[in-house]
């Protein structure tokens, strides 16, 4: 999957290391006439500033990739389109998370003035709130690392 727009399924998740099954990849182009997606994993290879990068900048490449590959041509995201792209591609870190009174209000916020838009800085405070309250995040901690 390449995270682009246009090839989000709604409910599988994929990550940057595992392709796509070949239903959803897409051709050279779009019927829209768009270019052909490019996988991150290519994307990030192709940036030569990342290529001796610490695994956290490639962490936050990653994400503005993402984000970028589903922004409008003014580099911004629907509310709606926020919120089906953290549905798809933040699922880990947000499952279980429905019942928490901030999840439902970070949630309730992107149903909320649809015209509105979300721009790259305010989608990576979504996701940090995100992150924050996730068990996902309580599982990382309590993982012992080996030396």
């Amino acid at each position: 999957m390449c995270g682009c727009r246009a090839s989000i399924p709604s409910t599988e998740q994929y990550s940057v290391n595992q392709p796509a099954p070949a239903s959803t990849k897409k051709s050279p182009l779009s019927a829209a006439g768009m270019p052909k997606c490019i996988p991150v994993a290519k994307q990030l290879a192709s940036i030569k500033a990342l290529g001796q990068g610490s695994d956290l900048e490639k962490a936050f490449a990653t994400v503005a990739l993402v984000y970028n590959n589903n922004a409008d041509p003014e580099g911004k995201l629907s509310r709606a389109e926020t919120k089906s792209l953290l549905q798809t591609q933040f699922w880990h870190f947000i499952q279980g998370q429905e019942n928490k009174p901030k999840y439902q209000e970070i949630i309730s916020d992107l149903d909320e003035e649809p015209e509105n838009k979300i721009d790259f800085e305010d989608f990576m405070m979504t996701l940090v709130m995100l992150t924050l309250m996730s068990d996902l995040l309580q599982e990382i901690k309590n993982v012992k690392t080996t030396k």
